[in-house]
This record gives C-alpha cells, sequence and structure tokens, in this order.
C-alpha cells in the first residue's frame, strides 16, 4: 500500500511540473519560435487576444498609460506628431521605457511592439539623421547605399528603444499630383524591385533578434500610386494585369527578403478598399504570395469602410488584418472586436492566425528576452559618422537636368558667389514633410546643414553673399537660386498645378538680370513645371528633398564628386502632359525617366551644341534661343529657321547672337506673338556652328516658352484688378457673379485661401486697396508680400457678413507700398467669403499736417534710443515711420489708443510719422536733433 500511494504521489508530482515546465515554454528563449507561440496561445484568454490585435496612439494613451495594462495593448505606436516632452533621443528612450513597463506588469507579461514613422531616417527625433526622402534615393540607383542608409536608420530607431518602422513605402507613383509622389522610389516596378528588399534588409538586419535590427513595414498594399488624378485616399482604377505587373513587384520582393509586416493602403481597387479586401489582403497576400508576417492598417483606415464601426471592424479582420491601428478609439475597437467574436460574426481561429502573427515577430525580435531599451546605442544617434552616409546619399541623388558649358563645377579659388532663394537657408524646406512632425517641423528645431551652410563650407566666408530674394547679386561671379516646394504630407501634399511659385520664378529672373551666370537647385517632392524659369538659367539640378547634410549638394557643386543620379520620374513640360510615365504612348516629356548627366566636364571642342531653351521676348517681337555653347553669328543661315505660331509658319527676318549672351540667339520674326498663342521652333539640317565649329543638330518643334502668357497677369497700380486675374491661388473657385458690371468674382474661398497678383506699382506712396466682397460670414482679409523670406502682412481689412454670397459690399485698408513689380498676396484669414475685384488708389492727401490736425504728439527724447507716441485715443492698427521722402524705415501692426514706445534709434534730420487703421491715416512730420 505504501508503494502504491508513493507512486501515486511520485505521478501527481511529475504531472504537475511537466505541466508547469510546459507553461513556461514561451519564455524560454531556447525553445524554437513555433512552440512559443503556440504554448502563449495557449494560455491566452480572449481578451489577451484582442489586446494583441489592439494598437493605440501615443498622444491618447500618455496621460492613461494604465490602460496598457487594463486593455492588454499589444502595440503602441507614435503618429506623426506625437512625441514625448523631451524630443531628443534619451526623452524617446525614456517614453518607451516607461510604457513598456506597463505592459509587463499584464499577467502573461507580453511586451508590446512599438511602431513609428521613421520613412527617411528617425525622422520624428531631433538630432538624428535626416536621409533624403525615397525620390531622392531611387535616383541613385544604388541598392546598396540604401541598405546602408536604412541600417543606420534602424540603428538609430534602436537606440531609442523602438522596435518597428512603418517603412519602406514602395508605392509606385504614376501621378506627381499626388501628395505622397515622394514616399515611392520612381515611376516604375523596376525601382521598387530593386530598392524594397534593399530597405528591408538595412532595417532589419541579418535577424531580428540582433540588438540593432527594428521591424520593416512594406506599405501600402496595394496601387496607391495609381489613384485616378492622384488623388490621396483615391481610387485605383486598373485591371489586375497591370496591378500585378506595376504594383506588386515591389511587395514580392521585400516578402522574399522576410519582411515582418505589410500595412494595407488607404486607397480603393476598382471601388473596393483594400482595408476591406480578402482577395488582396488573404488570397493574394499571404495565400499567394506566402507573406508569414502581421497586416496591420493604417491610422483610423477601418472607419473608412462602409457601414457602422462594428461592421468596419467585422469586415477588415475578416479580410485579413491582424494588428489594426486605432490611435485614440483603442478601447471601443477592443470591446467590439471581443463582441463580435463572441456573436460568431468573426471566428476563434481568424484571432487566433493574427495574434500568432503578432506574437511570431515579438519572439523573433527577442522582446520577451529584452524588453527595454538598449541605452548603448543611444549615444550612436546622429553620429558624425551616421551623418558621413547621408551625405553620400545626398550626393548620388542628385540629378543635373541642364547645364550650359563653363558653369559647373565650380570654382574654390577666386569665386564669388551670390545664394538666393527660400530653401537655400532653410533645414525643414531641404527635410519635407515627416519630418519632426507630420506636415512640417511644427517649430521644432534638429542638427543639419543647409544647403547655403555647405557652399559656405566651401569658400572664404567673404566670397559668399546671401539675399532670400535675389536682391545684391551685381559682382558675384555666379549665382545660385535653391527654390522649389515647402514641406507637406499625405492629403494637403495633393496639388492641381506643380508650377514654380512665382516669389521662386522672380527670384531666379533677377539674379539673371545682372547678368551673372544662374545655377538653379530645386528641392521638391517631385518634378515640377520649370519651363518659366528655363530661359534664366545655366545649369538646373534636381536636388529633391534631401534631408540634414546640405554639404552633399556642395560637394558635387565644386565638382569633389561627379553627379550620378538619374530620375526616377518622367519631367513633364507641362501640366498638360500629367500624367507622364515612361512607356506611354506618344512619350516626350521634358526630360526622360532615366535622364542625368553625369558628367560635370565641358562638351568636347566640336561636338554639336545642345538645346537649353526658347523664350518669347517681352515684345513679342521675337524668340530667344540658348544653346549649351557659345555660338557663332547665325545671320548667314536665317533660312533655316523657321518659327510657328498656333502651328502656323511665321517668317524669320533676322537672327542675331544677343549682345549679352553669346550662348543665345534672337530670331526676329515678322508678326508679333499674342498671349496665348502656342509657339514652337525648328532648325532644319544646314552647316550653323558653334564658335568651336561644333554643328548645331536639326531641332524639330520644340517649345518656346511664351512669357506674354505670364505679362498679361501683371496688373498696374495704382488701378483696378479683377479677382480672376490671379497668377497662383490657394483653394479657390472662379464663378459667374450678379455684382454690378457681371463677369467672374471668385468664390469657394474658405479661412487660410489665398490669391497671388502680380503687380506693377508705378510709384512709391500710400494708397487705399477696396476690395469688393461677399459673404456668409464675417470676413478679414490680410494684404500680404508673400516674400522668398517671410511673409509680410501690409494692411489688414475686417467686415461683416453680408447675407448672400451675391450680396456685394466694398471695405477698405490704407497700405504703404513701394514702387516696381512684385507680387501681392490677398489671403483671407475668415471663409465663407466671394471677392470680385480689388482698387487701388493713390492717396494724395498725405501732406504734411500740424500738430493739432494729426491727432497725436511724438517725443523724439534725443537721451533715448526710442520714440514715445501719444495718441488722442482714436485706435491705430499700424505704425510707420519713414524718412522725408516717404521711403518706409520701420512699421509694425498693432493696436493702440494712447501712448506706445518705439525702440528705434533715429539719426539727426526730418522724418514722417504715419498712424493708420482701415479708415484713416495721420501722418505728422517730427525733427530729430541729438
Amino acid at each position: 500500500m505504501r508503494r502504491l500511494y508513493r507512486y501515486l504521489y511520485l505521478s501527481i508530482f511529475l504531472s504537475i511540473n511537466i505541466q508547469v515546465v510546459q507553461a513556461q515554454i514561451y519564455k524560454n528563449p531556447n525553445a524554437p519560435i513555433e512552440d512559443r507561440v503556440k504554448n502563449l496561445l495557449e494560455m491566452m484568454t480572449l481578451d489577451e487576444k484582442i489586446g494583441q490585435m489592439t494598437q493605440g496612439d501615443f498622444a491618447a494613451i500618455s496621460n492613461k498609460k494604465n490602460e496598457i495594462t487594463t486593455y492588454l495593448l499589444g502595440s503602441v505606436l507614435n503618429g506623426g506628431s506625437a512625441d514625448p516632452a523631451d524630443n531628443s533621443a534619451k526623452g524617446w528612450a525614456d517614453m518607451y521605457d516607461d510604457l513598456q513597463s506597463y505592459a509587463l506588469k499584464s499577467r502573461l507579461g507580453i511586451p508590446i511592439i512599438h511602431g513609428v514613422d521613421a520613412v527617411h531616417g528617425h525622422s520624428n527625433v531631433s538630432g538624428t539623421v535626416i536621409f533624403p526622402h525615397n525620390i531622392g534615393l531611387g535616383c541613385t540607383r544604388n541598392p546598396v547605399l540604401v541598405e546602408q542608409a536604412a541600417r543606420i536608420t534602424a540603428i538609430e530607431i534602436a537606440g531609442t528603444g523602438i522596435d518597428w518602422t512603418f517603412a519602406p513605402c514602395i508605392a509606385v507613383p504614376q501621378n506627381e499630383r499626388w501628395g505622397r509622389t515622394y514616399e515611392g522610389f520612381g515611376e516604375t516596378a523596376e525601382l521598387a524591385k530593386m530598392f524594397a528588399p534593399a530597405a528591408v534588409k538595412g532595417l532589419q538586419g541579418n535577424k531580428l533578434s540582433d540588438s540593432t535590427s527594428v521591424v520593416a513595414c512594406a506599405k501600402h498594399f496595394v496601387a496607391e500610386g495609381a489613384t485616378t488624378d492622384g488623388k490621396n485616399q483615391g481610387n485605383a482604377s486598373i485591371d489586375i494585369a497591370e496591378l500585378r505587373k506595376v504594383h506588386l513587384p515591389g511587395y514580392i520582393e521585400a516578402i522574399k527578403e522576410n519582411v515582418g509586416t505589410v500595412m494595407a493602403s488607404y486607397n480603393s481597387w476598382n471601388g473596393v478598399k483594400c482595408h476591406g479586401s480578402k482577395y488582396l489582403l488573404t488570397d493574394l497576400l499571404k495565400d499567394e504570395l506566402g507573406f508569414k508576417g502581421f497586416v496591420v492598417s493604417d491610422w483610423d483606415a477601418i472607419d473608412q469602410l462602409p457601414g457602422d464601426y462594428a461592421s468596419d471592424i467585422e469586415t477588415s479582420i475578416n479580410a485579413g488584418i491582424d494588428l489594426v491601428m486605432v490611435p485614440s478609439k483603442y478601447v471601443e475597437f477592443y470591446t467590439t472586436l471581443k463582441s463580435l467574436v463572441l456573436a460568431g460574426k468573426i471566428t476563434q481561429s481568424r484571432i487566433d492566425d493574427a495574434v500568432s502573427r503578432i506574437l511570431t515577430i515579438k519572439f523573433q525580435l527577442g522582446l520577451f528576452e529584452h524588453p527595454y531599451t538598449n541605452r548603448s546605442l543611444t549615444p550612436l544617434v546622429g553620429s558624425a559618422k551616421h551623418r558621413e552616409v547621408a551625405r553620400e546619399c545626398v550626393r548620388q541623388s542628385l540629378v543635373v537636368l541642364k547645364k550650359k558649358d563653363g558653369i559647373l563645377p565650380l570654382t574654390k579659388t577666386g569665386m564669388k558667389i551670390h545664394v538666393s532663394g527660400k530653401s537655400a537657408n532653410n533645414l525643414e524646406n531641404q527635410c519635407g514633410g515627416w519630418t519632426l512632425g507630420w506636415q512640417n517641423f511644427e517649430g521644432k528645431k534638429t542638427t543639419g546643414t543647409t544647403i547655403l551652410q555647405g557652399i559656405k563650407n566651401k569658400l572664404p566666408a567673404a566670397n559668399v553673399s546671401y539675399s532670400a530674394d535675389g536682391s545684391i547679386a551685381s559682382g558675384a561671379d555666379v549665382a545660385i537660386a535653391i527654390i522649389g516646394e515647402t514641406p507637406y504630407a499625405e492629403g494637403t501634399g495633393d496639388k492641381a498645378d506643380l508650377s514654380l511659385d512665382a516669389q521662386d520664378i522672380e527670384v531666379v529672373r533677377r539674379l539673371k538680370s545682372t547678368g551673372v551666370p544662374v545655377v538653379v537647385i530645386i528641392v521638391s517632392g517631385r518634378p515640377l513645371i520649370i519651363n518659366s524659369i528655363l530661359p534664366y538659367c545655366d545649369a538646373v539640378i534636381a536636388a529633391w528633398l534631401p534631408g540634414t547634410e546640405g554639404d552633399g549638394v556642395a560637394d558635387v557643386l565644386f565638382g569633389d564628386y561627379q553627379p550620378v543620379g538619374r530620375l526616377g520620374h518622367s519631367w513633364p513640360r507641362s501640366m498638360k502632359q500629367i500624367p507622364i510615365n515612361v512607356g506611354d504612348p506618344n512619350y516626350n516629356p521634358l526630360f526622360a525617366y532615366n535622364f542625368g548627366i553625369t558628367s560635370l566636364s565641358d562638351a568636347p571642342l566640336g561636338s554639336a551644341p545642345q538645346f537649353f531653351s526658347a523664350v518669347t521676348t517681352s515684345g513679342g517681337d521675337s524668340i530667344e534661343i540658348s544653346y549649351t555653347k557659345p555660338m557663332a553669328d547665325p545671320s548667314l543661315h536665317v533660312e533655316n529657321f523657321q518659327v510657328r505660331v498656333n502651328n502656323v509658319l511665321n517668317p524669320v527676318v533676322k537672327a542675331v547672337l544677343k549682345n549679352s549672351d553669346t550662348n543665345t540667339i534672337q530670331l526676329i520674326i515678322k508678326n508679333p506673338v499674342k498671349a496665348d498663342d502656342a509657339v514652337t521652333f525648328s532648325y532644319l539640317p544646314g552647316t550653323y556652328t558653334a564658335m568651336d565649329k561644333g554643328v548645331l543638330e536639326a531641332i524639330t518643334n520644340e517649345d518656346v516658352f511664351n512669357i506674354l502668357n505670364e505679362l498679361k497677369f501683371i496688373m498696374k497700380i495704382p488701378g483696378k484688378i479683377e479677382a480672376e486675374n490671379y497668377l497662383f491661388m490657394n483653394g479657390v473657385q472662379t464663378e459667374n457673379t450678379s455684382d454690378v458690371g457681371g463677369g467672374k468674382n471668385v468664390g469657394y474661398i474658405d479661412a487660410g485661401d489665398w490669391l497671388d497678383f502680380s503687380v506693377d506699382i508705378v510709384e512709391d506712396g500710400i494708397y487705399s486697396v477696396e476690395y469688393r466682397v461677399a459673404g456668409q460670414g464675417a470676413g478679414k482679409i490680410l494684404l500680404q508680400t508673400p516674400g522668398v523670406a517671410d511673409s509680410k502682412t501690409l494692411a489688414t481689412t475686417t467686415f461683416s457678413a453680408t447675407g448672400a454670397w451675391q450680396t456685394w459690399t466694398t471695405v477698405k485698408a490704407t497700405v504703404s507700398l513701394k514702387k516696381g513689380k512684385q507680387i501681392l498676396r490677398v489671403f483671407f484669414a475668415n471663409g465663407q467669403t466671394n471677392i470680385n475685384w480689388i482698387n487701388f488708389v493713390k492717396d494724395t492727401n498725405t501732406g504734411i499736417k500740424t500738430m493739432n490736425d494729426t491727432g497725436f504728439e511724438v517725443f523724439p527724447n534725443p537721451a533715448s534710443k526710442e520714440l514715445k507716441i501719444r495718441s488722442d485715443g482714436f485706435e491705430y492698427t499700424k505704425t510707420e515711420i519713414c524718412d522725408i521722402n516717404g521711403k518706409v524705415l520701420y512699421s509694425m501692426e498693432s493696436n493702440f489708443e494712447s501712448e506706445k514706445s518705439i525702440p528705434i534709434n533715429l539719426a539727426n534730420g526730418y522724418y514722417l510719422i504715419a498712424l493708420s487703421n482701415s479708415k484713416d491715416i495721420r501722418i505728422r512730420k517730427i525733427f530729430v536733433n541729438k
């Protein structure tokens, strides 16, 4: 009997211990991952499984971190602008470890996987290295370099504790209007196939459990770059053959490289949202392509599915979404998903499949063994070694589009360079969207080198001058204009017109007017329409969005490295060509896919000169044609040139070299060109040569930029400007008006919309500006000078609602304007407004008035570096101090009624002081004698 009891006791003891050992398999790092997943899954409740499928955003959860434990959350992300208070690498690591500690308090201690949009470097964190966006990396044609960039990105991500990046984006953009164009490597499947595996390998390393590896995410599945009109989150109306040929190959290569996660796309495919497509996410991605990782949804993307929220969850999970990004609705998602499972609308097996995929990645990462930040990596963030790789990425991503002989490379000895443009000294423009914030920097700062500073690093300080607007370039040996786009991300980046901003065009033309050669560097997230500046350039370089290492641009400019970049996108001649992609019928871009000048050396002596640009003159009586070489006298070859206007031959009566530029010939034509005319020129086979005897090759129907199309929109001030004659606009539409005189007005105006007008102000002075407006809401209009540096508000006008869209009234403001051609912006601070015209009237009643008439006193205290102004109690909104000729020396907009001190130290002499508001202006002459 004792033996029997002993046997039973031993059996029970062994059984209990075997169960305990079995229960701990998931914690054993030496056990096969498949066994660990199975063991843990068997121990989990439905609540714990659903928690693993739920991802909340840091911004929503930061003040209620206990909910990570309560709802057993499997993942947290930092959205595009959701940063910790301390935005340094250490601050992020502290945040990560804090959040992870709450996950480990749960019953089973399953760590979270933490995601972030580190799409071109660890770009949310101050002090990290920001690489060029993918559009630039695609131009390198160097997957080894892209893998190095991804490796460094992984190290810097790991140095902040984060496990997972929502990258690479392997979209194949087919329409440059799309605001996410810069997130793809280029317009072909060839580039997606080339770079997707390189990026995945760099991020994930040799194995995910390595301390410097992070999980990659191939996104966005699938065909997001094929939406109609390039609309973000729109519909890709393409057949299965095109989907497989163009948009799937990059994913196939990423899967071969064992990418850990795939993100579903917002867009629809032939009317069906990708987030709800079982065919795409399960049948194609998981079953046919053999993807073994997990599928994550995009930000609140399941909400876009048809039906109520429960239906959205049911459809997306059954379609194949495994982990759901529900930034702030994670509690609602958690409870709703549980009720759907209990109701049998989502099977337990579908839940188990999703959770198994998520747990597999967590075990592969080694999160159970090393759940906290490896602090030895944190000091590596932003290191000089990392920046050197980014600098090399910048060098290789540059694409030289145009260059005349003798311009590049720039020399480092004895050369004086003038740099201009809004992006010359602007790190934010260099980096673009998805940097420190979702759309832009959001006021944050990081470490880096602007292109201007990179140029200065090559030369003695005295040899480099700078002006944002292109002024003071005279005396330089060469001018560099750095222009292009300002930061944007998805949604706001969608753009109907990709023409250059008027301010950028003005900078280039102003530089060229000084007679110096002009090199233009375009900072942008896509090809732009540049016909308006080509006639005023001597070289053009596409720098894309290069990131923090502006030295890389200077390295190529000065010839330390030869350019190697080749276009990953066809560069359109005009908006009429968009969308344009290699292989299209009648393919004729300005620069073709794969194009790039890869040597800065001049063309050999005697080689054929290349066509550079063509433009009509402002009088319309001639055409100026530029070549890459200085040209010989063309007068003997006039019969070989043909000009067609609206496809009708317009005889060339004379051909001469342009006095100020021997690279340019001028064709005087019989009948002047008018605005809206379409102009082309041809050169028939002949013997016309460059100065070095290189024979000009035949040219057929080359487009001529008709500058008269722009000149027709230059308005004289004083005078009336019809609102619809804007040069550029944001967010408005033109419509018929019932106002006196009929015609058109500009409507559909929301807060933040604007109209840019090209004006020619006849003389300096104070003007009354009148706006003809109507609308349902109260309005506020700012008259601005949208300069290439900071915009300046010249006048502010407010008005009450008129009661209806076509019930019109006239409101006024007073403004001081300077003589000359410039851009004025009418900015609408409030919406629900229509505008019909703007009228400028010169104020002829601004003579000096007596003190009693002016209604204010000025006290120029000789012992003080300021003026004190005491008014009669009337409310003023603007204060100006001018010299005796009316030149504005100081201007400030702020309300005051009684007394104000002006911090300005004036030399001895007479001055004019002007106080104004929207209805009145009062001026006083003072004398300063110290």
